[in-house]
């Protein structure tokens, strides 16, 4: 077992060496007492510190955001349902004021394009550059999608007034027909938020519960107290009204942010953050837009280290890009949902042979990864992390790539008992 496999370097043995040595991983070979709790949070204590002691020179690189001349792009601020309201009258009071003078009505909507993206180094996220299109009732290939924004932004209206929340599924069943699909409804709901001058969580409508947590962390929601480590083994699915929740509270060293729900499963199951006090978050891979909020609500009240676990290959990459930098769907609301400074734990290329991962484990990659791989390191969020470069160049030349689960080849428990405690310890992070 790969407990006995920690403790070798100080057992001395008599018997006859075999002829073919079984693969260990070296990873744990400098003895499970080195795997203490006190030992291995040394270095998170030590970033931890180093964070609240750049607290300073964050809020002057807040202000100086603020100063920043952003008129080339688009900006969206926090609205209450009173002021998202009223913008939505004063957006049909203009349509209504076309229709009397003859003419047809129409929408100036922010192209979400990726042509009208941009990533800005200053702001570490991508953002949604300035352009617009008018989307026009009296154009025939237009008139279906107008028709559909004004019924959306109709049933916001109606929803805001009454200060309630919907979900985007309850928003597509009331007009199944014009909607046709949920797919054409949401990209629309998009639109408006856009339109607007609002992130989409302002809109009061919201995606179905997808992200958990678990761990060492409290707080209220909507009044009620919650204990995320008393909500049972998987935890507490996070609330997709981030609004609502007030007085976080925790005694955590560190955010262990999971790309799978398999390996947080696993982590939750053995209560890991009980011996190691941290919280556990997962977006269940492709995270939603309320997991992305909550990390970043999170991290910047309890101002802890972020430590991702994700899979090592070309995706696993992309969505940890999706936390730091934001996704090119949502670029218009990337200051609410990016949590910049997140810190790639593992799994790493780096990983396979500092822990011998057995060759059965190591996958080939695909043309499509080699290809995502390759698009990866021209992104500028990549390329300003060189670490993360040396990562990615060893990957793409291997063309070899592995998923977290990869590591269970020395036992179930071996990501919670030796795994990450080496890695703690060794601060080994970039």
């Amino acid at each position: 077992t790969f407990e006995r496999m920690a403790s070798m370097r100080s057992t001395t043995t008599t018997a006859k060496p075999s002829a073919k040595k079984k693969k260990r991983p070296r990873g744990g070979e400098d003895g499970a007492e080195d795997l203490a709790p006190e030992v291995v949070l040394r270095e998170v204590r030590r970033c931890r510190a180093a964070m609240r002691e750049d607290a300073a020179p964050a809020a002057a690189k807040e202000e100086d955001e603020e100063a920043l001349d952003l008129s080339r792009y688009r900006v969206v601020q926090e609205m209450a349902p009173e002021a998202v309201a009223v913008e939505i009258e004063r957006l049909f009071v203009k349509a209504a004021e076309s229709i009397l003078k003859g003419e047809a009505f129409s929408f100036s909507v922010p192209s979400r394009s990726a042509s009208n993206q941009a990533y800005v180094p200053s702001l570490d996220r991508v953002v949604l550059k300035a352009n617009a299109s008018e989307r026009s009732f009296a154009n025939a290939n237009q008139v279906r999608k107008t028709a559909v924004m004004a019924r959306v932004l109709s049933l916001v209206h109606e929803v805001v007034r009454k200060d309630i929340h919907v979900t985007k599924r309850d928003l597509f069943y009331t007009d199944v027909k014009l909607f046709a699909r949920q797919e054409d409804s949401d990209a629309v709901l998009d639109d408006a938020a856009c339109t607007i001058g609002c992130p989409r969580s302002c809109l009061n409508v919201v995606a179905a519960d997808k992200g958990l947590v678990v761990g060492r962390l409290s707080f209220d929601e909507d009044g009620d107290a919650i204990d995320c480590s008393r909500m049972g083994v998987t935890g507490k699915a996070i609330p997709s009204y981030i609004d609502k929740i007030t007085n976080i509270r925790s005694d955590a060293e560190f955010i262990l942010l999971v790309e799978k729900d398999a390996a947080y499963n696993r982590l939750a199951e053995d209560r890991f953050y009980n011996q190691f006090p941290c919280i556990l978050i997962t977006g269940k891979g492709q995270p939603d837009v309320a997991t992305r909020m909550f990390l970043r609500r999170v991290r910047n009240e309890l101002r802890i280290p972020v430590l991702a676990f994700v899979d090592a290959d070309p995706y696993g990459l992309k969505i940890l890009s999706v936390y730091m930098s934001g996704s090119k769907a949502m670029s218009y609301d990337s200051a609410s949902l990016t949590t910049p400074d997140v810190k790639w734990l593992g799994l790493r290329p780096s990983d396979f042979d500092a822990f011998d991962l057995p060759d059965q484990c190591r996958l080939p990659m695909t043309p499509k990864d080699i290809d995502m791989g390759k698009q990866l390191l021209k992104e500028d969020f990549v390329q300003k992390n060189p670490a993360w470069c040396r990562e990615l160049e060893t990957m793409l030349r291997t063309k070899q790539k592995a998923e977290i689960q990869a590591l269970s080849a020395f036992g179930f428990q071996f990501v919670t008992q030796v795994y990450l405690p080496t890695k703690l310890r060794n601060g080994d992070w970039i």
